[in-house]
């Protein structure tokens, strides 16, 4: 019986002691992880900003914000976050070539997740066909 109650004691400080390590860590919360941008004329930029909360204990310092194309620029909070404050992400896409797309923004952080990958999609329409008249 003591064995047994010693086997379950230890084993809880195990798990106590990993969710506690865990919860204060930094932790992303976004508000959105997938933006569409829907359709969007030929030629343009558009922008969507992803707005997140540390939700963790610790700072949360992101490390990198890389964009998988040329075509989309990021730009992102450079200063920790402290606990329970907001960051923000903020991607351009030029609308160079008529064509649906999806693009991925891999963030590179200190936190418990330590890559996260947000999304962009949406339809570029080819501007009309503009007549001249002779």
């Amino acid at each position: 019986m003591k064995n047994t109650l010693m086997i379950c004691a230890v084993i809880f400080c195990f798990v106590f002691t990993a969710f506690t390590a865990r919860a204060q860590k930094a932790e992303f919360k976004f508000n959105e992880e997938k933006h569409d941008f829907g359709k969007i004329p030929q030629g343009t930029s558009v922008t969507t900003v992803f707005e997140f909360t540390n939700i963790g204990q610790e700072p949360l310092i992101l490390t990198d914000v890389r964009p998988t194309c040329g075509c989309t620029i990021a730009n992102y909070t450079k200063t920790p976050v402290k606990s329970g404050d907001k960051g923000t992400i903020t991607i351009t896409y030029n609308a160079a070539f008529a064509a649906p797309f999806t693009k991925t923004i891999v963030v590179t952080s200190n936190a418990t997740t330590p890559t996260k990958n947000l999304i962009i999609v949406g339809e570029v329409v080819a501007k009309p066909a503009t007549s001249s008249s002779n």
